[in-house]
């Protein structure tokens, strides 16, 4: 296997620290390899609370993805979400010096440029910077301007902005843990990546990824993402509220709400009782399971008027901006008894549950078709789209694991990358930075930014 074929997605969740390998067959599906997690401790609504904690989970799940897919990690694509993250609609247009020339590359990144010099909050960055659609001398509704003629070039703009500083203790996590960053992107596009169709994107949908601490959403129409938020409720605070209102201990309001927990209220008769073992020798404890439902369902709606909040922000009454395929579902909360039920009644869209089988091979882990894998997956497949662009780069070394599995061999261990790295420098800078993405250019910005900071 060529270290170009394997790639490596790392999410950093609130409940959970997901390492994924993959590779893409020739059929164009992704194969999942092998897979490590770790329970998440540091990290609380997406936001990394506890460095040493992170790094530890972190270390933990590389070497178990490591032991599973047989290849040695060295560089990850990172996920981001966390309530720091933000959007907005920005519109900005240039004066071209050469109208009687065609518009190139050069001229949609000195556009896009513009916009990422808008002044935010303090402590924020614009990260991502999404055309939707451009104008070339007053002419509306053109998405493709590369090779037209004009002389005054416009565009509207989904502007996402995180905390520079959340988004940096992430990047020193990966990197303390002796992981290189090769990329990073946002956790919602990831999702969709994993979880939607072209068909679905185009007609108008929206991916409601329910994870731990936060629920992130990502709106798109026309084969364009439109709108993003991240609402700051979760999977956790359901479970807080279950260990609240039945007086029991978190792990026990956990596996109430996994086992016995649905959003409808009306599923569970009155006797219906679960009987839940006492600490220490105590007498065990009672709780109807239609209390239970109705701790859930309180707070469920209260995300989905979050969720619906959004749509509407979006403006999805508008015929123009119709959702007709309706909402998607995914993330662990997302296994939730009658959820896709109650978003339906609540909101009067279509619902599914969004698993990321859609650029799966066949013969994948049943496992791994989950809601809870989408992000993990996403990653994976944003960290190969990576490669493609850059395959000098190869985001893992592989090595057959013979003698010696990779957690007998302390990460410390692995020779620098440093001199890889420089060896294809000069090819790298070889591509010019107008063909590549601006959020790969932010990105590239960023990973600078981390390494001065180490030395």
């Amino acid at each position: 296997m060529e270290p170009s074929e394997i790639a490596v997605g790392l999410d950093i969740g609130t409940t959970k620290i997901v390492a994924m390998v993959g590779r893409k067959k020739p059929d164009g599906t992704l194969e999942i390899l092998g897979m490590g997690q770790a329970k998440s401790k540091g990290v609380q609504r997406g936001v990394v609370s506890n460095i040493s904690q992170t790094i530890e989970a972190i270390q933990k799940a590389v070497q178990d993805a490591e032991i599973a897919s047989e290849v040695t990690i060295k560089k990850v694509v990172v996920g981001i979400a966390g309530q720091h993250i933000r959007s907005l609609q920005h519109s900005d247009y240039i004066t071209r010096r050469e109208p009687e020339e065609v518009i190139e590359n050069k001229d949609i990144h000195e556009l896009i440029d513009n916009v990422h010099k808008l002044v935010m909050l303090p402590g924020e960055e614009i990260i991502h910077v999404l055309p939707q659609e451009f104008k070339v001398d007053g002419e509306a509704g053109i998405m493709e301007p590369k090779g037209m003629f004009g002389a005054r070039l416009e565009a509207n703009f989904h502007i996402v902005v995180g905390q520079i500083t959340a988004i940096g203790n992430i990047g020193r996590c990966v990197t303390k843990s002796d992981l290189t960053v090769d990329g990073i992107t946002l956790e919602p596009l990831a999702s969709a990546d994993a979880c939607l169709s072209e068909e679905e994107k185009e007609a108008g949908v929206v991916l409601v990824d329910i994870g731990g601490g936060t629920t992130d959403v990502a709106i798109f129409k026309d084969g364009i993402i439109r709108h993003t938020a991240v609402i700051p409720f979760g999977g956790n605070i359901i479970t807080e509220d279950i260990k609240e209102g039945c007086n029991i201990i978190e792990k026990q309001a956990e596996l109430l709400k996994v086992k016995f927990g649905s959003a409808w209220p009306g599923e569970n008769s009155d006797n219906e009782i679960v009987s839940i073992p006492g600490l220490r020798g105590r007498e065990p404890k009672e709780v109807s399971l239609k209390n239970l439902s109705r701790i859930i369902h309180a707070r469920v709606v209260e995300i989905i008027d979050q969720v619906f909040m959004e749509i509407k922000s979006y403006g999805y009454e508008d015929e123009k901006k119709r959702l007709i395929a309706g909402i998607v579902l995914t993330g662990g909360g997302a296994q939730l008894k009658h959820l896709r039920q109650l978003v339906e009644y609540e909101t009067g869209m279509d619902a599914r549950i969004g698993l990321p089988n859609e650029h799966l091979t066949h013969e994948s882990n049943g496992v791994l078709i989950s809601p809870m894998y989408a992000t993990s997956v996403g990653l994976v497949m944003k960290a190969l789209e990576v490669q493609e662009r850059n395959p000098v780069a190869a985001v893992v070394e592989v090595e057959k694991v013979v003698e010696a599995s990779p957690i007998d061999t302390p990460i410390s261990d692995v020779p620098p990358k440093k001199n890889m790295e420089d060896e294809t420098q000069s090819e790298i800078s070889e591509t010019s930075e107008d063909d590549r993405p601006f959020f790969d250019k932010w990105a590239a910005k960023f990973l600078k930014f981390l390494a001065n900071d180490e030395e």
